[in-house]
Parts: structure tokens; sequence; C-alpha cells
């Protein structure tokens, strides 16, 4: 009998652009708190962020990028329904003057 194949990574990336009147120091411990998601949320394996550093000037106005890791579509589904998430994004999302969300599943190239 053949061991199930894992659906292997899907990628769940957030763009935003923090409304004016947050102050830095409420956008580290937003951070913090999104950070922490991933001991709280068994699906959510790891979590990375940054700020935009692209010099195209393309950005459309945001600033941010938070990605976090899950191992299928249906833990997502599993994290954004979670208690800690929707008490998190009760937090995070009214900071927020833009947001985009797009989950994908890396995909490599075969050449």
């Amino acid at each position: 009998m053949e061991a199930a194949k894992p659906e292997g990574v899907v990628k769940h990336i957030l763009l935003a652009k923090f409304k004016d009147g947050i102050t830095q120091d409420q956008i580290d411990q937003l951070i913090t708190g999104y950070a922490k998601l991933v001991s709280l949320i068994e699906p959510m394996k790891a979590f990375h962020w940054g700020k935009d550093v692209s010099i195209e000037n393309i950005h459309q106005g945001f600033t941010h990028v938070f990605e976090s890791t899950f191992e299928s579509v249906e833990g997502i589904a599993e994290y954004i329904s979670h208690p800690a998430h929707v008490e998190f994004a009760n937090i995070f999302l009214p900071a927020l003057d833009k947001v985009l969300v797009v989950d994908y599943k890396p995909t490599p190239v075969q050449l």
C-alpha cells in the first residue's frame, strides 16, 4: 500500500499598507502578534515578513509583505477560521489602509 503523498507547500501572502496614524511601535507589535500565530495555529508552519525595498516604485502603496507557509489549502482554511487568527485579524486589519492576499502553491520550472 502506497503512503499518501503530501500536498507540498502552500504560501499565504499578505501585502499591506498601514494607515498613516499607525506608529512604528504599533507596527512592530502587530508584526510580533502575527509571528506568534505560528505557535498557536498548528497548520501554520512558518512566518516571514519584510518591507518593500524595490527601486522600481510600482508597489502601488504597499509597504509590507507577510508570508505564511502551510502544508495544504485546507491548512489555510483551518488557519483563517481559528479563533487566534480571528482575534488577531480584528486588531490587525483595522490598522491597514490597503491589503491584498494571495495564496499559491510554489511551482518549480522544469528546464
